[in-house]
């Protein structure tokens, strides 16, 4: 559609500029030209490769000017001629057809839609009208893929992910900032959450092994319904913040499988506090040290079997008896007695969370 508008804006300004003019895309195919037998032709006379400048150049005997939204521009206008005033028209020519795209874009472009849907842009009873217009399938099995860029370099992650999933009918891609890119993927209804996982990891994988950016993936919840692909979103967010906060060492995370870390998510921070108050004797969870707390994340490792722990601590059993007896006499809770192990477990998790101070969806 997009190489119908050029078109239509070169077929217009041929007779004005008097000079020969067109659109090339990124694969070096004529899309729009004034000269109507050139328009889908791929010759060595007009093969350019498209960096990331968007600057002015001269090949051949044709002024170029590259244009696009993106970091690596999608098209180029060419004018024959080198001249200044070549240089002129093809600035203005790419301008004109950059606002153009860009209007027609956001107006029915389904990529863009999607973008918005999820952002709460649309209102709730303009989406039906709206998907309806762009013949967009909404009752198809979706789910949200958020992408969270932790270190990068030169190389795209857009371009990467686009690039993974290039059916733009099926899967759509877009930035939401310039850390953070969003996947929406048409699945299969029923689809298990660990090939949901494995796929996730795939695009981890391949952003750090082969372009060595390394990344944190949130997984919302699959949706069928297009309305729902909202909450898909803010589940893949809330997954990314809960995962900084408990899953440290995971970099890819499912909303399906926070278990109690979603629930402390969703408490408000006063009853948190009011919680840890209430668990422990004042200023007696500041008091235990790191060799204490990493003893205490052993024990509840291995199942508060205190020969198992002891053996991983490479410590004698009455060693670890005697740290569990100071633990209780400082806090109040005996770690070897379940309920009290449980009650501990999700005070340090509450703690951590309060800590951390996580962006709340």
């Amino acid at each position: 559609m997009s190489n119908r508008l050029f078109q239509g804006v070169v077929h217009q300004m041929r007779d004005t500029i008097g000079r020969v003019i067109g659109v090339i895309d990124e694969n070096s195919t004529i899309v729009a030209c004034s000269e109507l037998s050139r328009i889908g032709t791929n010759s060595d006379f007009f093969t350019i490769e498209l960096g990331d400048s968007h600057d002015v150049f001269i090949r051949d005997g044709y002024t170029y000017k590259p244009f696009g939204v993106h970091v690596k521009p999608d098209y180029a206008v060419f004018i024959e001629g080198t001249d200044d005033q070549a240089a002129k028209y093809a600035s203005i020519l790419a301008i004109s057809l950059s606002s153009i795209k860009q209007y027609y874009d956001e107006k029915y472009d389904r990529n863009n839609f999607v973008k918005n849907i999820i952002l709460d842009n649309v209102l709730p009873g303009d989406i039906t009208l709206k998907a309806r217009e762009l013949h967009f399938n909404a009752d198809i099995s979706r789910v949200v893929f958020l992408i969270s860029i932790v270190s990068a370099n030169e190389v795209s992650a857009y371009d990467v992910i686009q690039n993974l999933f290039p059916d733009k009918n099926k899967d759509f891609v877009f930035n939401i900032t310039e850390t953070e890119i969003v996947l929406v993927k048409e699945i299969k209804a029923g689809i298990d959450n660990k090939d949901l996982e494995k796929l996730a990891r795939s695009i981890s994988d391949t952003l750090s092994g082969e372009f060595f950016t390394k990344v944190n993936v949130g997984i919302g919840t699959p949706v069928t319904g297009i309305k729902d692909l909202a909450r898909s979103f803010k589940e893949a967010q809330i997954a990314i913040e809960v995962g900084k906060v408990f899953d440290t060492d995971k970099t890819i995370v499912s909303y399906d499988n926070l278990g109690i870390a979603r629930l402390i998510y969703h408490l408000p921070t006063t009853l948190c506090e009011t919680f840890l108050k209430e668990v422990f004797k004042k200023g007696s969870i500041e008091s235990l040290d790191h060799e204490t707390l990493f003893t205490i994340q052993r024990f509840f490792e291995n199942n508060l079997n205190v020969s198992e722990t002891s053996r991983k601590l490479f410590v004698h059993r009455n060693t670890l008896v005697y740290r569990l007896d100071k633990i209780k006499k400082l806090t109040g809770l005996d770690l070897r007695e379940f309920d009290h192990a449980i009650i501990f477990k999700i005070a340090l998790m509450v703690k951590k969370y309060l800590a951390a101070d996580p962006v709340k969806f």
